[in-house]
């Protein structure tokens, strides 16, 4: 799965603890260029230096919500790359107090802002991707299972990423017809900066942890599945949904003997 001479963006990294981090990292260490946007000055402090640490020539500020913004920073790309082979959306937001209590509580703001930042900003990027990938290329989303079934306090992001996976499916009869595969990924949970927003994040770390057949899934794991996804092998896979979260999702109640065995520690 070697990605000598392929380059292109990744989006979402915030810190090392970053699924999209863990993405770079793979795809680097198989000889892939990467270029990499940050949201604001706050994360740029963050960002900057792991991009260097991959030799990155491409570190650009970029606020998904804003079309200029967005078109600045392909603009950019372009001026740096010249073509891109891929793009990873790892972005996702929603308001705290969106991402607790009852959905039905969800303000029509918030709403919005979920759906914007964390669907319609791939649809966006993947307008701006396919004219810098004249030769074909692969688009990955970042998802997960709330998305399918109902994931307490998961609230508003199940719906966003439910719209992201829809997306996903139209984009790619889109874009096939341009040699651009579009897939998405759907993590098992893992400690991120976004994913500590969450309530009762910790409890459910532990509770799939017990559960999914091959236990928690790291960084590592989904940057690998990244890596196939960007490489050649996978030029017949486009609008998927790949679950990489220990074999969690094909699970339906535990048994008794795992129940027993949790020791569900309290958040804080």
């Amino acid at each position: 799965m070697s990605l000598e001479g392929k380059q292109g963006l990744i989006f979402g990294v915030a810190n090392k603890n970053s699924i999209a981090w863990g993405i770079a990292q793979a795809l680097h260490a198989q000889g892939a260029e990467l270029g990499f946007t940050y949201a604001n000055e706050r994360l740029e402090r963050r960002v900057r230096p792991l991009a260097e640490s991959v030799d990155s020539r491409f570190i650009f500020e970029c606020d998904v919500t804003d079309e200029a913004a967005l078109a600045r920073t392909f603009e950019q790309a372009k001026v740096t790359f010249g073509t891109i082979d891929f793009l990873a959306h790892c972005i996702a937001y929603a308001p705290r107090e969106d991402l607790s209590g009852r959905f039905q509580d969800t303000s029509r703001e918030g709403f919005q802002v979920a759906l914007d930042v964390s669907c319609y900003s791939l649809i966006a990027m993947s307008r701006h991707a396919a004219a810098l990938m004249p030769n074909g290329g692969s688009i990955i989303a970042m998802t997960y299972f709330g998305s399918e079934k109902v994931t307490p306090n998961y609230n508003v992001m199940g719906v966003a990423k439910a719209a992201l996976e829809a997306s996903v499916r139209y984009l790619a009869w889109d874009l096939g017809q341009d040699n651009i595969r579009v897939n998405a990924i759907s993590a098992g949970p893992i400690r991120t900066l976004s994913a500590s927003g969450i309530a009762g994040f910790r409890k459910s770390l532990d509770y799939i942890g017990h559960v999914a057949p091959g236990g928690t899934v790291t960084q590592t794991d989904i940057g690998n599945a990244a890596r196939f996804l960007v490489s050649d092998l996978s030029t017949g896979i486009t609008g998927e949904v790949m679950h990489v979260d220990g074999g969690y999702n094909i699970m339906g109640a535990p048994d008794d003997s795992v129940i027993g065995s949790l020791t569900l520690k309290p958040d804080g």
